[in-house]
């Protein structure tokens, strides 16, 4: 219990952070005013309606990636698994860029994101399963397979576009939060999942130990193993509409956190969704803050970050 009262600890100082600082910083007083319903009008406009929800943004994918992320490792007890490794980045990015490429509104686009990485999901799910049941490694091969088929359309398409709308898109396939939408439903998305996963715990520790073992300790393998991807599926779908193709979140957070806290999963997956969170809302304030007034992709920031902080990690584990 300890670690998740730290790990909330982090996650609402490192929120309370992101909304101080910027083109105009203020102070931690300042902010903490504001946010309980002070300070003037101005701060009021610019931390409530500018900087709250883009940091809620952050936090709610941040906490979406690192705990599919979490479920893909264990549904294909392969270390290397990520939110993406079945194409549903690739999906929604083809979704997204056709949205672009027609000329339609932001919240349009977001739509047809969500379409395609729900679009990747039932194609996988389907190429995989093919005449019998579908195995881990069969899944996996799958989703590697159309993901490169989405990477060679998202080629084509940029290949293809105008140049005045090149720049709209490679920021959304680098990971932008600039021009994210309303946080809340992501963040009821994360605390309902949290919710859900917190009491399959048990099960899923049998689970990550294989699926005959699981199955000959009582465990009804397959239901558990597509709710895990059904459920791993609709958290990254919603976090890539929300904010683009953002990676090494889903990647590096679990792991990092198994090093340190073991492998319970009743304790790994809370702690990947307080984790991710406070990690995403750290790289975009720093995304945002360090070449000011312009920004950097959000996804060069975790790469920045995650990468030598898990290897430092790796490298001191036994």
């Amino acid at each position: 219990m300890r670690p998740l009262l730290l790990l909330g600890l982090a996650g609402i100082l490192a929120v309370i952070a992101s909304v101080s600082i910027g083109s105009s910083s203020m102070g931690l007083a300042e902010a903490l005013a504001v946010l309980l319903g002070g300070g003037s009008e101005l701060q009021q406009t610019l931390i409530l309606d500018l900087r709250l929800p883009r940091t809620l943004s952050a936090f709610a994918v941040g906490g979406l990636l690192a705990v599919a992320g979490a479920l893909m490792q264990i549904l294909l007890r392969n270390p290397l698994a990520d939110p993406y490794v079945l194409g549903l980045s690739g999906g929604a990015a083809v979704g997204a860029l056709v949205a672009m490429l027609s000329g339609l509104a932001g919240w349009l686009v977001s739509g047809s994101a969500f379409a395609g990485a729900m679009f990747a999901t039932l194609l996988v799910f389907g190429l995989a399963h093919g005449r019998g049941s579908w195995t881990s490694s069969r899944l996996l091969l799958t989703g590697v397979v159309v993901a490169a088929g989405w990477g060679a359309l998202i080629t084509l398409m940029l290949a293809m576009a105008p140049a005045r709308q090149l720049p709209g898109m490679l920021y959304w396939l680098m990971g932008d939060l600039s021009h994210a939408g309303n946080p809340w439903p992501a963040l009821v998305i994360l605390l309902l999942a949290s919710l859900l996963v917190v009491p399959l715990g048990r099960t899923l520790n049998v689970l990550a130990r294989g699926p005959l073992q699981a199955a000959a300790l009582g465990v009804s393998v397959r239901p558990l193993e597509w709710l895990i991807y059904l459920l791993a599926s609709l958290l990254t779908a919603t976090a890539v509409t929300q904010a683009g193709s953002i990676g090494f979140v889903g990647l590096v957070v679990p792991h990092m956190l198994r090093l340190v806290l073991g492998n319970d999963q009743r304790l790994i997956l809370p702690a990947c969704a307080l984790a991710g969170g406070a990690l995403l809302v750290l790289a975009d304030t720093l995304a945002r803050v360090i070449i000011a007034p312009e920004q950097l992709p959000v996804g060069v920031i975790t790469a920045l970050l995650g990468v030598p902080t898990f290897l430092y990690l790796l490298y001191r584990s036994r």
